[in-house]
């Protein structure tokens, strides 16, 4: 099977299980990988769906900032 063939099978499959109510989608949070501006240390932040900027402290130096 190529691409186009698995992707149509698994969007056929996906159709028929919410159909049957077995699937639920649910959206949750959203994890921002965001860079310390002053260390340059990476951190995981979760943010609110819908939300864009969101206040976080730098696990490495201490540093209060905001994601972009």
């Amino acid at each position: 099977m190529d691409k186009k063939a698995l992707r149509e099978e698994t969007e056929r499959l996906v159709r028929e299980a919410m159909e049957r109510k077995s699937l639920v989608v649910k959206q949750g949070n959203t994890r921002i990988e965001a860079k310390c501006g002053k260390c340059g240390a990476a951190n995981r932040v979760s943010a609110e769906k819908g939300v864009t900027r969101v206040a976080f402290v730098c696990k490495e130096c201490g540093q209060k900032q905001e994601t972009l």
